[in-house]
This record gives C-alpha cells, sequence and structure tokens, in this order.
C-alpha cells in the first residue's frame, strides 16, 4: 500500500511539473504575454508578465551567474530531500502534499535553469491591494503542499494525543469486576 501511494505521490508531482510548464509555455507563446504585459480576466484576476530572480517573494535574488547556480543547486537539494521524505513516508495525505511540493519545485528548477528566472503571471488581487505577490502555478502547489502538511501535522498531533489519553489503561476498571473479564 506504501509503494502505491508513493507511485501516486510522483504522478501528483509529474502532473503539477507539465501542467505548469504547460501553462508557461501558453503565456509566452499564443497569449504573448511578455509582450503585452498584462491580460485583464476578471475584476479581481489578470495574468500579468513578471520574471521572478530570487526565491518566495523575491528574496535571494540571483544577480550573478555564480548566485544563480547556488539558487539552482539550493533548491535542487531540497527537492532531493522532499523526494527522500516521500519515500520514507506512508501516508498518503502527506505523500499527496509533498508531491505537489515537488511538482511544484521542479517547475520552478526548470524555469531558473533554462531561463535564469522563473515565469510568474497569476495576479489575484482587490482592487489595488494584492494579497499576494505575482505567482505561477508551481508557487501555488508548493504553498498548497506545505499548508496541507501543516495542517495535517498540527491536527494529527492532536487527535494522536486524544487516542493515547484513550489508551491509558484506567486502574480503576481493574477493580471492578464487571467490566474486567479475569475476575469473572
Amino acid at each position: 500500500m506504501a509503494w502505491t501511494n508513493r507511485i501516486f505521490g510522483f504522478a501528483i508531482a509529474a502532473t503539477v511539473y507539465l501542467l505548469d510548464q504547460a501553462i508557461k509555455g501558453l503565456m509566452v507563446g499564443p497569449l504573448q504575454l511578455r509582450e503585452r504585459d498584462e491580460i485583464y480576466l476578471l475584476p479581481f484576476f489578470n495574468l500579468k508578465w513578471t520574471q521572478n530572480f530570487g526565491v518566495s517573494l523575491g528574496m535571494f535574488s540571483a544577480s550573478s551567474p555564480e548566485m544563480l547556480m547556488m539558487l539552482i543547486g539550493l533548491t535542487g537539494l531540497i527537492a532531493a530531500v522532499v523526494v527522500v521524505w516521500m519515500l520514507r513516508e506512508q501516508a498518503f495525505g502527506e505523500i499527496a502534499a509533498l508531491g505537489l511540493i515537488l511538482g511544484g519545485a521542479l517547475g520552478n528548477i526548470h524555469d531558473r535553469a533554462t531561463l535564469g528566472y522563473v515565469i510568474d503571471y497569476a495576479d489575484l488581487h482587490i482592487g489595488e491591494f494584492r494579497p499576494f505577490l505575482i505567482f505561477n502555478l508551481a508557487d501555488a502547489a508548493i504553498t498548497i503542499g506545505v499548508l496541507i502538511i501543516l495542517a495535517r501535522s498540527f491536527f494529527l498531533r492532536e487527535k494522536e494525543g486524544e487516542a493515547v489519553d484513550d489508551a491509558a489503561p484506567d486502574n480503576d476498571r481493574a477493580d471492578r469486576p464487571e467490566e474486567n473479564p479475569d475476575h469473572a
């Protein structure tokens, strides 16, 4: 069962990676977002061309070829850690979330390695207020995967603590013969 979960997790990663690259190809190709700069779709969502030379929130911007290689190496190392974690994990929820993270990471690593930057295009906003920076499908998959792992960690740890309390022996029961079959 664990290998089936892992195969499914790697299938999620491959799907996220392929969808991410297909959408970015659509932005560069048929939609010509780079040339158009922005496409207005909805009052709260636009497509806007952005080249992200850093990681989350534009931090650690790669301003030289050496820094770019370090950034690719660091994100590659993180992706490798996610793969090892997936191979060790057995719970489907965590494996699926790790698949989202891995697929998103690979999509962004591919951009950095081939273009020198990550293509971002999704601009979610309320008027002039933007709760997020411009992002892409890979970023969304990574974020959702991390949130799933955090939520499962928080809520499952709490339930496991309750289960341990419920499984603890009740010393009072040993004194009551009607609840202890050994005293019959």
